[in-house]
């Protein structure tokens, strides 16, 4: 038996702003919110980690005292499932995101930033 990814915690300034960014990114909800915690997840699953088989990880963001300084270790590649790479990037870009420069280079990826600087990619391609 393995275990199953079911929850990524985000450390953040404003858990609130940065949970309401990402459910309109990913079309997700608030699950939980106490001082200083916010968890959201998508409404297609509402019993997450606690069903049986593969579930979308719900994001769990923590408020803390200090800035993120560097680029993140780890990020997210979302992938745009109702209209093309352009008009996504437009999408997030209008939801406070902004583009970023990891070195990159020319690439079918865009890499954006959320409103806190977490680095994170749009791909070219649609996915189910």
């Amino acid at each position: 038996m393995a275990s199953k990814l079911t929850d990524l915690a985000i450390d953040c300034a404003d858990p609130g702003a940065l949970a309401r960014f990402w459910c309109a990114v990913l079309d997700y909800e608030v699950r939980d919110e106490e001082d200083g915690l916010v968890t959201i997840g998508s409404p297609a699953v509402p019993e997450g980690g606690r069903r049986a088989g593969p579930v979308p990880p719900t994001l769990t963001f923590a408020r803390v005292p200090e800035p993120k300084i560097v680029k993140n270790r780890l990020h997210f590649d979302v992938n745009p499932t109702d209209r093309e790479q352009g008009d996504e990037v437009r999408r997030l870009l209008d939801l406070g995101a902004r583009r970023a420069d990891v070195g990159q280079g020319a690439e079918s990826w865009v890499v954006l930033a959320d409103p806190e600087g977490n680095e994170f990619c749009v791909l070219a391609s649609r996915h189910p």
